[in-house]
C-alpha cells in the first residue's frame, strides 16, 4: 500500500502528464465530436488526480481538509478543459 506521500507525489507526476498531453493534442482532441468528450474525460481525470494530491497534501501539511480543496480542483480542471473546447467543459 502506498504511503501518503508516495501518493502526492505520483498523483502530481500524473497531474503533469496527463495536463501535458492534453495541451500537446488540444488540436486534435477539438477536431470531433468524439475526440471533444475525450478531452473532457481526460479533464475529470485531471480532476481526480489534482484532488488526491491537495487531500494527501493537506494530510501530511496537518491542515484541515474542506470544500476549497474540491472547489481548487474543480477550477484548474475547468480551466484546462476550457482550453481545449468549450464542450469540453459540459462533458468532464
Amino acid at each position: 500500500m502506498a504511503g501518503t506521500g508516495s501518493s502526492m507525489l505520483y498523483s502530481l507526476l500524473l497531474f503533469i502528464v496527463i495536463l501535458s498531453v492534453q495541451e500537446m493534442y488540444r488540436g486534435k482532441l477539438a477536431s470531433t465530436e468524439l475526440f471533444t468528450i475525450l478531452g473532457g474525460f481526460t479533464s475529470s481525470l485531471l480532476f481526480l488526480v489534482l484532488l488526491t494530491f491537495i487531500g494527501n497534501f493537506q494530510e501530511v501539511s496537518g491542515s484541515k481538509t474542506g470544500w476549497g480543496a474540491v472547489v481548487l480542483a474543480e477550477a484548474v480542471a475547468l480551466i484546462a478543459a476550457s482550453t481545449v473546447h468549450r464542450v469540453c467543459i459540459t462533458t468532464w
